[in-house]
C-alpha cells in the first residue's frame, strides 16, 4: 500500500506534466501559425535569395515530347585518322599465369602529339665525270636543281618559305626567326642571309603580284585605302588595294606621296567599277562611281551629337542622317532581291531626302552641322550607291581589315630601311594576304608558287664535257 506521501507526489508530478504539456501545445499552435504566415509572406515576395528555387505550378495536361538533337550533334569528339598505331596486350593472366586467348579492342585512346624537331637535311649533290675512250673526253651530267633552290644558292625553297610565313603571316622579327631556326632545325642563318631569302623570294614572286593588280583594274568592286609607312626614317604612304569574292586580292605599294596620282596610278585606266574609300579627298579625282563609307560618316555624326549634346537641332538632324542610312539597309533586307526599277526609285528618294538635309545647314555660317551638311552636298550621289548596285558593301571596313596587319608590323618593326626592304615586305604581305583571304595556306602556296617560277626559268640540261 502506498503512503498518502507517494500519493501526494504522484499527483503533484502528474499535474506539472499535465501544464508542461498544455504550454507545449500552445507554442506548436503558436509555430504552426507563424510558418504558415511565412509561407504566405515568401509566396509574395519577388526578391528571392540566390539560394530560394522558385516552384513551378503544375503541368496540367500530357507532357510535351522531348525535342531531340539532330544525329549530326548526338556523336562523340571525332576521331583523327591515326598516324601510328600502338598495341596493348597480355600474353598471359595476371592472377593465375594462364595464357591468354582470342583478341578484341577493348577500347581506344588517341594522343596528338608533334614529332620530335627535325634537324636540317644537307644534300651533297656529287658530279661525277667519266672517261669515253671513243670520244677521249671527259662526259659529266649537268645539274638540275630547278624548283629547289635559288640559283647558285644554297638555302631550299622550303626554308625559303618558311621564313616567308614567319616573318610575313606570322610577323615575326628576324631575331626570332633565326633563334627559331637554330634551336628547331638546328640551322645557323645569319640576319642578312635571312633578309636576303625574303628579297630572293620576293623577286622571284614579283611577277605574279604584278599580276594582281592587273586583276584589280578589271574586278567590278575595288577598296581602297592607305596608312603611314616609314621608309629609311622618312614618313610615306602604303596604300592598299583590295577586292572581295572567290578571287579576292589584297596589294598593297609604298609610295611617299598620298595625292590622287597615287590612286589613279593603282587603278590604271582601265577601271570601271566601283571604287569604295572613304572620304579622303584624295580620291575625289578618280573617274567613275564611288560609295563613300558610312561607318566615318556615322562616326562623325556620334562625335557632333555628343559634343553637343543639348543642341536639340544637333541632335534631331545627326539621328535625321543615321535614319536614312538605316533605311535604305531596311529596305535591302526586306526588298530581297529587289529589281533595277525598285533600286533606281529608292536611290532617287534617298538622294532628294540626303540633299535636303544637307542644305538645311551647309550655307548656315558658324552652325555646328555645317561641316557634315557640305560634306553631304559634296558626296550626294555617292552615298548611295549601295542601293543601286547589289552586293555593294556600304562601308570600307574590307580595306580597314585588310591594311591592319601593315599597321601591325609598322609598329613592330618601325618599318624599313631601304626601298628594297618596302617593297619586299609590301609584296610578301599582299601575296601572303590574298593566299589567305582565298582560304590557302600561305606556307605551302608560297613553296608552290616558288617551284613553279623556279622550274620554269631553270634552262633545260644538256650533255657537258670536260676537256
Amino acid at each position: 500500500m502506498r503512503t498518502e506521501q507517494e500519493i501526494e507526489r504522484l499527483e503533484a508530478e502528474n499535474a506539472e506534466l499535465r501544464r508542461l504539456l498544455a504550454t507545449s501545445q500552445e507554442q506548436l499552435t503558436a509555430a504552426l501559425a507563424r510558418i504558415v504566415e511565412l509561407e504566405g509572406e515568401l509566396k509574395r515576395r519577388t526578391d528571392l535569395p540566390k539560394f530560394v528555387k522558385r516552384s513551378r505550378p503544375k503541368r496540367e495536361g500530357p507532357r510535351p515530347e522531348r525535342k531531340k538533337r539532330s544525329a549530326e550533334h548526338n556523336t562523340s569528339r571525332k576521331r583523327e585518322e591515326p598516324t601510328r598505331i600502338e598495341r596493348h596486350a597480355l600474353d598471359e593472366c595476371p592472377e593465375c599465369g594462364y595464357g591468354l586467348s582470342g583478341e578484341s579492342v577493348g577500347y581506344r585512346r588517341q594522343v596528338i602529339e608533334l614529332p620530335a624537331p627535325q634537324p636540317v637535311e644537307v644534300i651533297e649533290h656529287q658530279v661525277i665525270k667519266r672517261w669515253c675512250p671513243h670520244c677521249e673526253t671527259w662526259r659529266s651530267p649537268q645539274l638540275d636543281l630547278s624548283g629547289e633552290v635559288f640559283g647558285q644558292g644554297r638555302i631550299g625553297v622550303r626554308i625559303a618559305s618558311l621564313v616567308v610565313y614567319m616573318r610575313t603571316t606570322l610577323r615575326l622579327p628576324v631575331r626570332q626567326v633565326q633563334e627559331y631556326l637554330a634551336t628547331q632545325h638546328n640551322l645557323q642563318l645569319s640576319v642578312g642571309e635571312i633578309v636576303e631569302l625574303t628579297h630572293a623570294t620576293r623577286r622571284q614572286l614579283q611577277p605574279q603580284a604584278d599580276e594582281l593588280l592587273e586583276q584589280i583594274r578589271s574586278e567590278p568592286v575595288a577598296h581602297m585605302d592607305e596608312t603611314g609607312w616609314r621608309e629609311d626614317g622618312q614618313n610615306g604612304y602604303a596604300w592598299a588595294v583590295i577586292t572581295d569574292g572567290a578571287d579576292a586580292v589584297r596589294y598593297y605599294e609604298y609610295n611617299a606621296s598620298r595625292s590622287h596620282h597615287v590612286a589613279q596610278h593603282l587603278l590604271g585606266s582601265r577601271f570601271r567599277g566601283v571604287l569604295v574609300s572613304d572620304f579622303y579627298a584624295a580620291y575625289n579625282l578618280i573617274p567613275g562611281r564611288h560609295q563613300r563609307c558610312w561607318v566615318h560618316l556615322l562616326r562623325d555624326l556620334h562625335k557632333l551629337k555628343e559634343e553637343h549634346a543639348e543642341a536639340t537641332d544637333v541632335v534631331e538632324w545627326a539621328t535625321a542622317v543615321r535614319q536614312l542610312y538605316e533605311e535604305a539597309q531596311g529596305w535591302l533586307r526586306t526588298h530581297a532581291p529587289p529589281t533595277l526599277e525598285e533600286r533606281s526609285h529608292k536611290y532617287a528618294s534617298l538622294l532628294a531626302r540626303v540633299c535636303e538635309l544637307g542644305q538645311r545647314y551647309a550655307f548656315a555660317s558658324g552652325h555646328p552641322c555645317r561641316g557634315l551638311a557640305k560634306r553631304l552636298l559634296r558626296h550626294q550621289e555617292e552615298l548611295f550607291q549601295f542601293v543601286l548596285v547589289p552586293n555593294l558593301p556600304a562601308d570600307n571596313n574590307l580595306a580597314e581589315r585588310s591594311i591592319r596587319p601593315l599597321v601591325v608590323i609598322r609598329k613592330i618593326s618601325g618599318g624599313s630601311r631601304s626601298p628594297e626592304g618596302t617593297k619586299t615586305r609590301l609584296t610578301l604581305a599582299g601575296l601572303c594576304a590574298t593566299w589567305k583571304a582565298r582560304g590557302l595556306n600561305a606556307l605551302e602556296q608560297c613553296l608552290a608558287a616558288l617551284q613553279q617560277v623556279l622550274t620554269a626559268t631553270q634552262p633545260a640540261p644538256t650533255k657537258t664535257s670536260l676537256p
